[in-house]
C-alpha cells in the first residue's frame, strides 16, 4: 500500500470519526441519570432507565407503528408512481412532454407551506384528518423523485429498449422486464430519501394529526421534549429511538444509494 492510499484512508477515518462523535455523544448521555449528563460518568452508573421511563409513560410502540406504516406507504408509492412517470418523460415521445416536465419543475419552486393550509382544508372535508391517509395520500408521488427518475432513465440506452420493441415487447413490458431490473440504484436512492424524509417529518403530522394515539414518533417525542425539556437524558434517549432505524436503513442501502445519485445526473 503506497503512501498516497494510506493518507487517503487516514483522511476518511478522521472524517468518519467527526461524524460519529455527535451520535456517540447522544447515545452516551441517553444512558446516564440526569445528574451525570454531560459529564464523564463511570460505567457502573450507566442505565436503561431513561428508555424504560419513555416506554412506561408514553405509547412509544404505537408511535413506532404509526411511523412505520406511514413511511412504508409513502416509500412504496414513490417507488411506483414517480418512477413510471419519469420513465415516460425520459423515453416516450408524445406531444407536450417537455411542457409537462417544465410545469413539474416550476411546481417544485412553490413552498410547501403555501399549499399546506389548502391541503388541510381538503383533507378535513374528506374526513381524512387525524388518519394515516392525511400524512400519506398527498405524498405518494413527489416531483423530486420524478426528476431523479427521469434523469436516471436518460442514462439507459435507447437501443436496448428499441431492441425489445422489435422483438414484440410492449413499452410496459420493456419497462418491467428490462429497465426495472437495471434500476436498483434508482430504487435505493428514492427509498432512502423517501424513508428519511417521511420518518423524520414533523410539520405535516403535527399539522394534520392532533390525537396522541395517532402521533408519529417525531411528533410524540417532541411532546416528551416539551414536557421534560429540562431532562436532557430523556431527550437524548428519544433521539436514539428516532435515529437508529434511519441509520440502519441507510447502512443496508448505501452502496446502491451512491450509484443512484451518480447515475441520476449523467444526461439532462
Amino acid at each position: 500500500m503506497n503512501l498516497k492510499k494510506i493518507a487517503h484512508y487516514a483522511v476518511l477515518i478522521v472524517i468518519a470519526c467527526i461524524f460519529l462523535v455527535p451520535l456517540l455523544y447522544v447515545f452516551y448521555n441517553s444512558l446516564l441519570p440526569y445528574r451525570y449528563v454531560q459529564t464523564w460518568a463511570p460505567i457502573d452508573v450507566w442505565t436503561l432507565d431513561n428508555y424504560k421511563e419513555l416506554f412506561q409513560k408514553y405509547p412509544i410502540l404505537q408511535w413506532y407503528w404509526n411511523t412505520f406504516v406511514s413511511t412504508v406507504i409513502v416509500v412504496v408509492g414513490n417507488l411506483v408512481f414517480p418512477v413510471m412517470a419519469g420513465y415516460a418523460l425520459a423515453k416516450l415521445r408524445f406531444p407536450g412532454r417537455k411542457l409537462i416536465f417544465s410545469i413539474l419543475l416550476i411546481s417544485m419552486m412553490v413552498p410547501f407551506q403555501l399549499m399546506m393550509i389548502q391541503m388541510y382544508i381538503m383533507l378535513a372535508k374528506m374526513n381524512m384528518h387525524n388518519t394515516i391517509w392525511a400524512i400519506t395520500l398527498p405524498f405518494l408521488s413527489q416531483t423530486m423523485y420524478l426528476f431523479i427518475a427521469r434523469q436516471f432513465f436518460y442514462s439507459v440506452p435507447d437501443e436496448l429498449i428499441e431492441a425489445a420493441r422489435i422483438d414484440g415487447v410492449s413499452h410496459a413490458g420493456a419497462f418491467f422486464k428490462i429497465v426495472c431490473p437495471m434500476s436498483k440504484p434508482l430504487y435505493a436512492t428514492i427509498a432512502i430519501l423517501a424513508f428519511t424524509g417521511t420518518w423524520n417529518s414533523y410539520l405535516v403530522p403535527a399539522t394534520f394529526i392532533n390525537r396522541i394515539e395517532k402521533y408519529t414518533l417525531v411528533v410524540g417525542l417532541q411532546t416528551v421534549n416539551m414536557s421534560f425539556f429540562q431532562k436532557t437524558n430523556l431527550t437524548m434517549a428519544g433521539v436514539v429511538l428516532l435515529s437508529f432505524p434511519v441509520i440502519l436503513f441507510f447502512i443496508f442501502n448505501q452502496k446502491k444509494f451512491v450509484q443512484g445519485v451518480m447515475s441520476s445526473g449523467i444526461k439532462a
